[in-house]
């Protein structure tokens, strides 16, 4: 695949912007993270575009999907919620440190990042490319388990088990949705509805 060496250069970039976003304290964490995910997208607009007939297509069907599936993953994360916080004496503790960045700008605005910019990007990137890209090399379940768990291992920068297992988590059930539905449409939909739930409208701490 003639975009796989693009792959190797710019995974390792994406570990030096989560680091950067999440383990240096200079700068709005928010704009941080909103630029590095759309850097990474940018690096992936060339093969999606080529793609885009098979990628960006659409049916109505779609946006359905795309809602319930965020709804679906939103109950995932309540149950877990309730039983790593029933087990483990640190959940409570490090699912609020989600959150501590939250003080650092408007609910309204980090919802518009979440919904139109960060759930967008990282899709585009981790899914139309990585998981694309990594399929035609090593075949549909390798490329969904290596790209989940690379997405969860820039998360290990916060220093934060519970992200570092809802972002497999999330990995895992987005990359499932992309090779159930072939198109990123009902994955963006999923994500940025997701975030803005998780994140800004029914936050679980």
């Amino acid at each position: 695949m003639r975009y796989f060496q693009r792959l190797l250069l710019t995974v390792p970039a994406a570990f030096l912007l989560w680091f950067l976003t999440f383990a240096v304290p200079n700068g709005n964490f928010w704009f941080k993270l909103s630029f590095s995910a759309l850097l990474l997208a940018v690096f992936a607009l060339k093969p999606l575009l080529e793609q885009k007939e098979k990628l960006l297509s659409m049916r109505k069907r779609f946006v359905f999907v795309g809602i319930l599936s965020a709804i679906l993953l939103y109950a995932i994360f309540w149950v877990g919620r309730e039983v790593s916080t029933a087990l483990f004496p640190f959940a409570s503790r490090e699912i609020g440190n989600v959150y501590v960045t939250k003080a650092e700008l408007n609910p309204a605005a980090i919802g518009l990042l979440l919904f139109f910019i960060m759930g967008p990007a990282e899709e585009i990137y981790w899914r139309g490319f990585v998981q694309e890209t990594l399929s035609h090399r090593f075949g549909q379940m390798t490329s969904l388990l290596v790209t989940s768990a690379i997405y969860a291992l820039i998360h290990v920068f916060a220093f934060n088990f519970m992200l570092f297992v809802a972002a497999a988590v999330c990995g895992l059930f987005w990359g499932l949705l992309y090779l159930r539905e072939r198109s990123l449409i009902p994955v963006i939909i999923s994500h940025a509805l997701w975030d803005l739930m998780t994140f800004v409208l029914f936050p679980f701490n």
